[in-house]
């Protein structure tokens, strides 16, 4: 059985989480915690992604406008694309990343129409 592909987008609720970087200390061991996922899920994560930076562009018919906008209730902060047999590996996999975890924050996953 082929596997299916995941796109994950990382969002994030504007103005919460810490409002100070975490010490040395704490970077460290969010890296350590993301090097074990990463380690433990090699197989499952396709594309790690990359964070997104906070300006854009939104195409529509009419034109285009600078965004993302302002009253938008989530951002999307990053993505990432992982693969599994089905909804369950997938749900594993995201709930698993340390990113899962983060206050104010979610993760939504949408499967792609094409196969691995």
């Amino acid at each position: 059985m082929a596997k299916h592909k995941y796109l994950v987008l990382l969002r994030k609720q504007p103005g919460t989480g810490p409002q100070q970087p975490p010490s040395p200390e704490a970077m460290q061991q969010m890296f350590a915690a993301y090097d074990e996922w990463k380690e433990k899920f090699k197989d499952a994560i396709l594309d790690i992604g990359d964070a997104l930076k906070s300006g854009g562009r939104v195409v529509t018919a009419r034109g285009v406008a600078d965004g993302p906008f302002a009253e938008v209730k989530e951002v999307v902060g990053g993505y990432m694309v992982v693969t599994a047999d089905d909804w369950n590996g997938a749900i594993e996999v995201v709930r698993a990343c340390p990113a899962s975890k983060t206050p104010g924050g979610s993760m939504e996953i949408r499967e792609l129409a094409g196969r691995v």
